[in-house]
């Protein structure tokens, strides 16, 4: 097992990064520019492990993909132009990738098969195989379709009204592109807003969806048309270092290029409402997906309540808002937040066990975590246990170490973030 040493002990934090492509933009640009007509060319695209399994899969199921400098050439030619592939598609670390895929699959008329790394094996796929099959669609896996891998046999689909039992844009998103393929309208209800980046790309690409408060609805039998995809920044990867500027002493660090779409920016509000000098520098709106400059400065935290609808908007975040607790005064609780037990790892455990190893003081709760600030960082040896956000959240929290810290499994930060440490090392002083 590779074990990387991590900066610690560091002074301060200055200067400016800008943040790689936001990496579920860059799953559903190729998704997207697969099952539209035409020409679509993406830049700014996030070449992380993830990303680059969604390529993958996409070129086994007959699609032209061209890859140069971040940037991608896709030439599509509709849903039916995708072709029954001869090899099982590897989704290799990525949810986003099989569960969008499952929805993509249930309506093409041959047989595919979904396989993933561990990690994946783990993750629960019924809050998407059930809903796809009551469209019309075969599938089946382990324990009864809840694992993978994943066998699907698609076909004619029948449109749907369905309601999420769980706020989750894979989820929605799965069956939205289900739904594109679908005979009739179908209708998506979900119980708490989720990121919308899959309706703002079917508008993008010359489709129609409608979307009154948490009801989505969209018609079968459309075509998308191939576009321009401008990546914004990832704002789950500008996280890290918006909650480093706050924490480390005397720091000021500018993200620029950072996506600021109102279903992500929960960690904007989260660190105001603690106390956190941020400001939005500078922001552009497209029409397409916003995204601005960002400022931290080194602050004075405090702690605060993280709940109810802001969870879906900040789910992959909470790892670093966990850290970024422990520097605040007082207590901070994280609740209503029982999605992150199905992540790559169970990162409530996961946190908890982590940051505790270094000083912290956290517990865990069924659907959260109780975090006592504020806590000095010792050192140790830690893990990412394969998380991505962990690993990376672990790399922040060791600059505020006095001792030695040792992470494990450090190859896992590649999935989203390849040039994490690159961008950090830059801005240490």
């Amino acid at each position: 097992m590779s074990t990387l040493k991590l900066k610690t002990n560091i002074n301060r934090l200055v200067g400016n990064v800008t943040i790689p492509g936001d990496k579920s933009i860059s799953h559903r640009s190729v998704m997207f520019g697969s099952i539209a007509h035409g020409e679509t060319k993406v830049t700014n695209f996030l070449p992380g492990d993830d990303c680059l399994s969604t390529i993958s899969c996409f070129r086994k199921l007959g699609v032209m993909i061209e890859e140069s400098d971040n940037e991608l050439r896709i030439i599509g030619n509709g849903f039916e132009g995708l072709t029954e592939p001869s090899e099982l598609l590897d989704v290799g670390n990525s949810g986003t990738t099989i569960r969008l895929l499952m929805g993509i699959l249930a309506g093409r008329p041959f047989f595919s098969s979904l396989i993933g790394d561990e990690s994946i094996g783990k993750r629960p796929m019924t809050r998407v195989t059930v809903p796809l099959s009551k469209m019309g669609a075969k599938l089946d896996g382990r324990k009864n379709g809840s694992y993978t891998p994943i066998a699907i046999r698609g076909g004619n689909l029948q449109p749907i009204e369905y309601e999420l039992p769980v706020a989750s844009a894979q989820v929605k998103s799965s069956l939205i592109l289900a739904g594109l393929q679908a005979d009739g309208v179908s209708t998506i209800i979900e119980p708490a807003e989720t990121r919308d980046h899959t309706e703002r790309m079917i508008r993008q690409f010359g489709g129609e969806i409608t979307k009154d408060h948490h009801t989505i609805r969209v018609e079968g039998g459309q075509k998308l048309t191939g576009t321009t995809i401008r990546v914004p920044g990832d704002i789950s990867s500008a996280a890290f270092f918006l909650v480093a500027g706050a924490i480390i002493p005397d720091s000021e660090i500018l993200l620029e290029n950072v996506g600021l779409n109102p279903t992500r920016t929960g960690i904007i509000e989260v660190m105001q409402n603690m106390g956190a000098d941020l400001e939005i520098v500078q922001a552009e709106d497209n029409g397409f997906e916003p995204s601005g400059n960002l400022r931290i400065k080194t602050s004075n935290l405090k702690g605060t309540v993280v709940e109810g609808n802001l969870i879906p908007r900040l789910i992959d975040e909470i790892p670093i808002i966990a850290l970024l607790a422990t520097q605040a005064e007082g207590t901070t609780i994280i609740k209503d937040a029982e999605e992150l037990k199905v992540k790559e790892t169970n990162r409530i455990d996961t946190v908890v066990q982590e940051l505790n190893k270094l000083g912290a003081n956290i517990e865990a709760t069924h659907d959260g975590m109780i975090i006592h600030g504020k806590s000095k960082l010792n050192g140790g040896d830690v893990s990412s246990h394969g998380d991505h956000r962990i690993g990376m959240m672990l790399a922040i929290a060791a600059l505020l170490c006095k001792d030695k810290v040792e992470l494990a499994r450090p190859e896992a930060i590649s999935v989203s973030y390849p040039n994490f440490f690159s961008h950090l090392n830059n801005l240490i002083r």
